[in-house]
């Protein structure tokens, strides 16, 4: 296909990988290597990064949108691993706060479910210690009339009430966009659609050959360290030693009218914890927690994981009755979780780990999408110790991820940027277009915008968005058929079988 838009795209071509030697090579464009090109680029370190299929496209846009400490894992004692979380939350209200919306949730207790109220209680005032006070004031406990009150149709069978407490919901796609258009102004070359074949280290650098697979090339470039961020397929590089247990994790999506929820609320099924989370007009639900063994590019949303979901929450809300109809999306993602190095799949950690594997290679793994930041800086450091480089110290917790104008505002930049999608229109596909790289129509539709997401009749948009992308991009009729017929295939795998609601009225611009 063509690439008009190349010339002027603010996110950059791949031949510019190969103009001077670089200091840092990251592999990965989901939001850790985004936090590391991000940090290297801001610290004055020539800084390139690659993602073999489109940026954000694996872990990084098929999570709960959660930035969160992490109420489950304080239950599991983990109290540094909350600490360090709830600290980078606080950070990214800071420096990306159209991407931080402040939001309360509800925990339901019951009888002898392993969760007792004074325990949640005494959990969620410690959480206020290490997290801080959200919005409303700090957390507390509700009794049952209260619980009942806040929460509609709540199943009231053995209720003993609630604990609330503060995090924060987000865009994850949107985060790493809006990171790597950070680091590329900062100087970082960043390209989409590029692979790494091979990496073989040559005296003090490494010389790694590269495919562009948008304009099939193979390109050489020389790197004086390699970052692995490539999440679930960092076992899968050369050169690496990872160790990884993958875990699945399911999502879906309802219109809000079917379960009318202003706050979050949490949903005890024995030890393991599902998420009811307002989002605009619609409703996430999820996620599933199993193991996982299959293929790595598209993960499927499987029916037994969409009736495990519905099942929680309908026994949570009895008058809800959702059914698969009720569905206006689904995805369905991977957890690389850090392994121990024999495989003992039992000494599992969200905690992230780097390590140097050979001179100048480093495998990132681990950690989650609230501790990027923290984790892009600590690689950043253990490089330029390696390199003896002189840099700059870390800015990007006081930096903001979007540039303010001159009275502190925000700018035009966060008008396609933001928690809910924007208006479906041909100027936001313009900007994906010419300054966030975006080539393919599941590019626009799933992770710049989230429209395939959050609109039922999302195959209507796309023939509209697919238009809209031909003219920016110079696809032919022929090409602009091909990518309908692509994108009505990754779309195709879902459990959905029909819809009980008409779709919404959405105006095109």
């Amino acid at each position: 296909m063509h690439s008009a838009t190349d010339q002027h795209s603010n996110i950059t071509r791949s031949e510019q990988l190969q103009t001077q030697p670089l200091d840092v090579l990251v592999i990965g464009g989901g939001i850790v290597g985004a936090g590391v090109a991000r940090d290297a680029a801001m610290r004055g370190l020539r800084t390139g990064l690659v993602e073999q299929h489109d940026f954000a496209s694996g872990t990084s846009s098929r999570s709960s949108r959660l930035l969160h400490g992490g109420m489950r894992y304080l239950a599991q004692g983990r109290v540094g691993l909350v600490w360090e979380a709830s600290k980078e939350k606080t950070v990214l209200r800071r420096i990306a706060p159209h991407l931080a919306e402040p939001l309360e949730f509800i925990f339901p207790t019951r009888q002898a479910n392993g969760w007792p109220r004074w325990k949640l209680g005494l959990g969620v005032k410690l959480y206020d210690l290490l997290c801080g006070v959200g919005k409303g004031g700090g957390s507390g406990s509700m009794g049952v009339a209260e619980t009942l009150r806040r929460v509609p149709g709540l199943n009231g069978e053995q209720l003993t009430g609630a604990v609330r407490y503060h995090d924060a919901l987000t865009n994850d796609s949107r985060l790493v966009l809006d990171t790597i258009n950070s680091a590329v102004q900062h100087g970082a070359v960043a390209c989409n659609y590029v692979k790494l074949l091979d990496a073989t280290r040559e005296g003090d650098r490494w010389r790694c050959e590269l495919e562009d697979r948008r304009n099939p090339a193979l390109l050489v470039v020389q790197a004086r360290s390699v970052v692995n961020a490539t999440g679930p397929w960092s076992d899968k590089l050369p050169n690496s030693e990872t160790s990884l247990r993958l875990t699945k994790g399911v999502h879906l999506v309802i219109d809000r009218a079917r379960l009318p929820m202003d706050d979050a609320v949490v949903l005890a099924e024995g030890s393991r914890i599902l998420f009811v989370i307002p989002w605009g007009e619609r409703v996430i639900l999820g996620t599933t927690d199993t193991d996982y063994r299959g293929q790595l590019d598209n993960p499927p949303c499987d029916p037994e994981d969409v009736s495990y979901i519905l099942q929680v929450v309908n026994d949570a809300f009895p008058a809800a009755k959702l059914t698969p109809q009720d569905l206006v999306s689904t995805w369905s993602g991977l957890r690389p979780l850090v392994a121990d190095k024999n495989g003992n799949p039992s000494d599992i950690s969200r905690r992230h780990k780097i390590a140097m594997s050979h001179a100048g290679w480093w495998d990132v793994t681990g950690g989650k999408l609230t501790t990027y930041r923290l984790m892009g800086e600590e690689t950043v450091d253990a490089i330029v110790r390696f390199l003896g480089a002189k840099a700059a110290p870390c800015r990007t917790a006081t930096t903001p991820l979007v540039e303010r104008g001159p009275r502190g505002e925000l700018g035009d930049a966060t008008s396609c940027s933001g928690i809910l999608p924007p208006p479906v229109s041909a100027a936001a596909v313009s900007r994906y277009c010419r300054l966030e790289a975006a080539r393919h129509l599941d590019d626009v539709m799933i992770r710049r915008s989230s429209w395939r997401h959050y609109y039922r009749n999302h195959l209507e948009l796309a023939g509209n968005v697919s238009r809209w992308m031909a003219s920016e991009l110079g696809w032919t009729d022929a090409e602009t058929e091909l990518e309908l017929k692509r994108y009505r295939g990754l779309t195709a795998h879902s459990p959905i079988v029909g819809t009980t609601a008409p779709a919404p009225d959405v105006q095109l611009r």
